[in-house]
């Protein structure tokens, strides 16, 4: 009878446990990401196959940029699966792991009501009674058992499951990687042979040369270009301070990134600059956020590559930080053209898969600084672009 009693509870004590796993399985990640991945992969298969038919557009320089985005976006969402995937596996092996002796335990008492006969389990020494509810208590008790065995055997399969997405990750990665430098590449040919754009001739380019070259700081230099008017009347665009002070959203941010730091936020350095520093991805694609005339391209400073927009008169938009600059001087740009690319270079597909398992930011990200400057003036670029959400939207 001891060893009766002993059986039932340890049944009943294996069926808590086992609901207990898998209700912190259940907890740990309301989101699959393996089906995240997928949908990652079939984002860049569809960029891929939008590739082409960009190449062929009309406007090229328009569709390549949406084909870019496309790509960045599913290479994003890629990385943040294999992260997420990693963290899941990571915290069911130390789930399972913690509770292993009573999941041994649990087996072991499935095995032995596998082995033992029904009649022989249904049988208690205290006579029929004992039997009685004895049986009733097996009865409730084995579907659940039955049950939670599955649910540990999903765990597993899970598990197996994550530990394969790493491997066809692989593949994926490398297609979007290739596929967002082929978009790159016919972008820069695209760029170049963009020539009906309307421009503005300046009144004098060897001035701005030098004014780039004498200038010691942003300000000084910010403020000669606004002594070097085009010539002939501006254009008629809409009014820039318009969109100022409107709803969170109402510009999108030149990059696809998150913010570093707020306007006139001190870095890492102690240096305030009186401008906005966004984080992304290396070589993602920058864009103009509002229709303008581009004033100045080139190096500048410590800034590194610079492009400096006129949005409208008395105003200047500000981009530092570039490795590729697309346009020329004088240029009339539309809002969410491609001004340029930023610094660095694509991390391999495998460099993906080594900062998922190392749970850490591994992959170099780039920053991009904004300025927006009003009659000579620095202002916060807050109170023009979605900074609540601190993320780029497409």
């Amino acid at each position: 009878m001891t060893q009766r009693r002993a059986l039932i509870w340890a049944v009943l004590g294996a069926v808590l446990i086992a609901g207990l796993i898998a209700g912190m399985a259940r907890a740990a990640l309301p989101q699959n990401p393996v089906f995240a991945a997928r949908r990652a992969a079939e984002d860049l298969k569809s960029a891929t196959r939008a590739l082409s038919d960009a190449r062929l557009a009309k406007d090229r320089v328009a569709a390549l940029s949406r084909t870019i985005a496309a790509y960045e976006d599913g290479l994003r969402a890629m990385r943040e699966a294999l992260r997420k995937a990693a963290i899941r596996e990571r915290a069911m092996r130390l789930e399972l792991g913690a509770k292993r002796a009573r999941i041994s335990h649990l087996l072991g008492v499935l095995q032995t009501l596998q082995r033992a006969s029904t009649p022989l389990l249904l049988l208690h020494p205290a006579g029929p009674l004992g039997t009685v509810r004895s049986g009733m208590i097996l009865s409730e008790v084995t579907p659940a058992l039955q049950q939670k065995a599955e649910e540990l055997r999903a765990q597993i399969q899970e598990i197996l499951a994550l530990q394969s997405l790493q491997k066809t990750a692989i593949a994926d990665l490398k297609m979007g990687l290739k596929g967002v430098q082929d978009a790159r590449i016919s972008l820069s040919l695209a760029m170049e042979q963009r020539t009906h754009l309307p421009r503005r001739l300046t009144s004098d380019p060897k001035k701005l040369k030098q004014l780039a070259d004498n200038s010691r700081t942003m300000t000084g230099f910010a403020n000669g270009l606004a002594d070097l008017p085009f010539e002939g009347p501006a254009p008629a665009t809409r009014d820039f301070a318009a969109a100022r002070g409107k709803s969170a959203g109402n510009l999108p941010l030149p990059v696809f990134g998150t913010l570093l730091h707020g306007f006139n936020e001190a870095d890492a350095a102690g240096i305030r600059r009186p401008g906005i520093v966004l984080s992304a991805p290396p070589v993602s694609l920058v864009t103009t956020p509002w229709p303008a005339t581009i004033r100045y391209r080139g190096p500048l400073l410590d800034y590194g590559n610079v492009i400096i927009l006129e949005p409208s008169a008395g105003y200047l938009i500000v981009l530092a930080g570039l490795g590729q600059i697309y346009g020329e001087v004088g240029q009339i740009l539309s809002a969410g053209d491609p001004v340029g690319l930023l610094r660095g270079k694509d991390p391999s597909a495998r460099d993906f898969l080594v900062e998922a398992s190392q749970g850490g930011g591994e992959i170099r990200q780039e920053t991009l600084y904004i300025e927006i400057r009003k009659d000579r003036k620095p202002v916060d670029p807050g109170a023009w672009f979605a900074l609540k959400n601190k993320v780029k939207k497409r």
